[in-house]
């Protein structure tokens, strides 16, 4: 850690505040080796670098929020997504986070109407994962791949990007 930067506990959580001559106006935070970095202006107050680092701590985790939902907002998402792109006709039971599926991004149990949705995919972009609730979904009223299903899933006006965004993850993974 160099002089410019100080770590501290902030709520739990381990923050670095790296303070930079360079920077001016902006602030920036990440999350690195399991903490997060807030870096700010050198010439900041301790009192606005204390109100920087509270809002991009905020800030990460609505982010994070968005991008890896918890098990009731993966099922309302799932709902609303059938509601918008299946005219309501997929129901599921339930849908979680699982983390035992090494190959595939979900998994779809149509006579149980349960959904299993791959914690890879936490953290990739919403559209990413919406592509990926609406492929399960659409296996509740179709169980296979065939010209029926793709006309389902494409009703979702980002599945193409989001396939070839799933196709590169698997190509760096391969790597």
């Amino acid at each position: 850690m160099s002089a410019l930067e100080a770590a501290r506990e902030v709520d739990g959580e381990t923050v670095v505040v790296r303070r930079s001559a360079r920077r001016r106006k902006t602030v920036s935070a990440f999350r690195e080796d399991g903490c997060t970095v807030v870096s700010i202006p050198s010439r900041f107050s301790r009192a606005e670098e204390e109100h920087w680092v509270r809002r991009m701590l905020a800030r990460l985790a609505a982010s994070e929020g968005r991008r890896c939902p918890d098990a009731d907002a993966l099922t309302a998402r799932a709902q609303e997504l059938a509601a918008r792109y299946l005219d309501e006709r997929a129901a599921p039971t339930t849908v979680t986070w699982v983390s035992n599926q090494g190959s595939r991004w979900g998994s779809c149990t149509p006579a149980s109407g349960t959904i299993r949705i791959s914690d890879r995919v936490q953290g990739m972009p919403g559209w990413v994962l919406d592509y990926v609730l609406l492929h399960e979904l659409a296996h509740l009223i179709e169980p296979g791949h065939d010209e029926n299903f793709w006309a389902l899933v494409k009703r979702y006006p980002q599945t193409e990007r989001a396939r070839g965004f799933l196709l590169g993850v698997i190509h760096a993974d391969q790597g």
